[in-house]
């Protein structure tokens, strides 16, 4: 069952069951929910039309407009319970209709202190030495409740199982008939723990308590103007309530609410100082819960990274082959456990390989998932490529059939042939490669298309070039050139060629350690910024 709560602007409450298919509010007698006299309605303002077992709301073109939740309502919504709608001079919660989850924050007087209230903090209710003294029926009983309130919070409980023991804690220690607890969890108020239902409670007792972090008593809500009036209040016979924060040093969590439909033992200011303390006890208890759980997710993923990293590091090369004519290397770190760089050599049996390496937009394990993903693709299209665009064209199209809006792919792919010399690639919007000379000179491989992902019908070119013996192709992800040091200078494009014509007499493996040792001092300790990948191809 689902309900609106229907605040009047008189302060007056009217439920009304959702029923049917569709209802509409307005102005016109048509209209199931009919306020002729609210000048800030249209004829035909709004309609409530049943999904399932919630209900959704639609705007119907009126003339002031609907806010639900404070936001403009432009298109169809399903509405969840709690949810406010303002329409004219009008107030709406939708409810699930007394459900035991079910608690509803109505527009409560600005003005709270009246004869029958009582607001302190968490500082005062220290500071009350009448809650722990012995004389009177009550206060052995307050601090037998305080100590066992302490044994119970201080044991290694999970956090749900926390939350129904404070609210059995709070309801005892003051002799509430019913009670809940409410936490703060992404910017809302969620019921984890309640004894009763049906739960009305004023937004500026809500916002006293949340917001300054303090606790509020009601010793009868039959002196209190201000929730004598409320309708609400009046049906669910609530005589005497307190609503106390969730606090701990810095920050207020939650709060607990406890009321009473009679007055055969009205609160007290006592009861408001111990159920503030009990909460402040409590509060820090759900603190270190939460701490707890952060701390065993956290290890539990570290554990999970490392056997992903694992798992990534098999489907990359566990060496370079061996191919007469060519000197081979490869090599992968990850700026995080797990990455998005990608390479691999494919030999063939004609004495020709193939390098290819790819760059995942972003890091970390969406990256190394699209990288698994283009790994495999690789693979199938690889088999002795007779047309490199052809390849790449398919790689592209496949890409974009499987590449979020917001991700893409660089992907350098060429086939070497030691023993003439000649370098046929494609490149997808990847940083061109070097191609070092024997004799001292650093060239670029240019040319190519947008990188993979982005556009379906993209077209790639092959190109040519051409590696005389000594000379070397250096291919390399930007986690080389984009390196940074402690003042956040760039490692470039400049410094990597002259490290690898200082070098470009050394064997593969060598120069990659070369360019491995002047990155790894360039940055003097800090960070990496991005996965660094390189493959190096000599012909002998």
């Amino acid at each position: 069952m689902r309900e609106l709560l229907i605040q009047l602007p008189d302060g007056q409450t009217r439920t009304v069951e959702l029923t049917g298919e569709r209802m509409t509010l307005g102005r016109s007698s048509a209209a199931e929910l009919c306020f002729p006299d609210d000048a800030g309605l249209s004829r035909q303002h709004l309609a409530l039309e049943r999904e399932g077992e919630e209900w959704c709301i639609q705007d119907l073109g009126s003339k002031n407009g609907t806010l639900v939740n404070n936001i403009p309502l432009k298109a169809r919504l399903l509405l969840r319970p709690g949810d406010r709608i303002s329409a004219g001079h009008l107030t709406l919660v939708y409810t699930s209709g007394g459900a035991g989850d079910s608690v509803v924050f109505y527009e409560g007087a600005e003005r709270d202190s009246t004869a029958a209230s009582t607001v302190m903090n968490l500082e005062g209710a220290i500071s009350n030495q009448t809650m722990l003294a012995p004389a009177g029926p009550h206060g052995s009983t307050r601090v037998q409740a305080l100590i066992r309130a302490g044994q119970l919070l201080a044991g290694n409980r999970p956090l749900a199982a926390l939350f129904g023991e404070i609210l059995d804690l709070a309801i005892e220690a003051v002799g509430a008939q019913r009670g809940v607890v409410m936490v703060l969890e992404g910017g809302r108020l969620t019921v984890r723990a309640n004894q009763g239902d049906g739960f009305r409670i004023s937004s500026a007792v809500r916002d006293r308590v949340l917001n300054g972090g303090e606790s509020m008593l009601i010793e009868d809500t039959q002196m209190d103007e201000a929730f004598r009036a409320r309708h609400s209040i009046v049906e669910q016979k609530v005589r005497t309530l307190m609503a106390v924060p969730l606090q701990t040093e810095d920050r207020v969590l939650g709060l607990i609410y406890v009321d009473s439909p009679t007055l055969m033992r009205e609160f007290s200011k006592e009861d408001l100082s111990l159920l503030t303390v009990m909460a402040n006890t409590a509060a820090i208890r759900i603190e270190h819960a939460r701490l707890a759980e952060v701390e065993e997710m956290e290890r539990r993923l570290a554990r999970e990274l490392e056997q992903a990293a694992e798992i990534q590091r098999l489907y990359l090369p566990e060496r370079a082959p061996v191919i007469a004519g060519a000197d081979l290397a490869g090599y992968n770190a990850p700026c995080r456990t797990v990455g998005g760089d990608y390479y691999d050599f494919f030999p063939y049996p004609n004495g020709r390989v193939a390098l290819a390496l790819g760059d995942v937009s972003g890091k970390g394990m969406p990256a190394s998932l699209m990288m698994m993903g283009l790994q495999a693709r690789v693979q199938v299209l690889a088999a002795e490529p007779q047309d490199l665009a052809a390849v790449m064209n398919r790689l592209n199209q496949t890409t974009c059939a499987h590449c979020p809006t917001n991700r893409f792919i660089t992907f350098f792919f060429c086939v070497f042939e030691p023993e003439t010399g000649n370098l046929a690639y494609c490149s997808a919007g990847h940083n061109p490669p070097f191609l070092v000379r024997r004799r001292g000179a650093v060239e670029t491989l240019d040319g190519g298309g947008p990188p993979l992902g982005i556009l379906a019908s993209a077209r790639y070119e092959e190109y040519q070039a051409r590696l005389d013996p000594g000379d070397a192709l250096v291919i390399y992800s930007d986690g080389v050139t984009d390196a940074t040091n402690p003042h956040e200078e760039e490692f470039g494009e400049e410094r990597f060629a002259a490290v690898l014509e200082e070098n470009r007499t050394r064997p593969a493996g060598e120069i990659v350690e070369a360019v491995n040792q002047a990155v790894s001092a360039w940055e003097a300790g800090a960070p990496a910024a991005d996965d660094l990948t390189l493959v190096v191809a000599k012909r002998a």
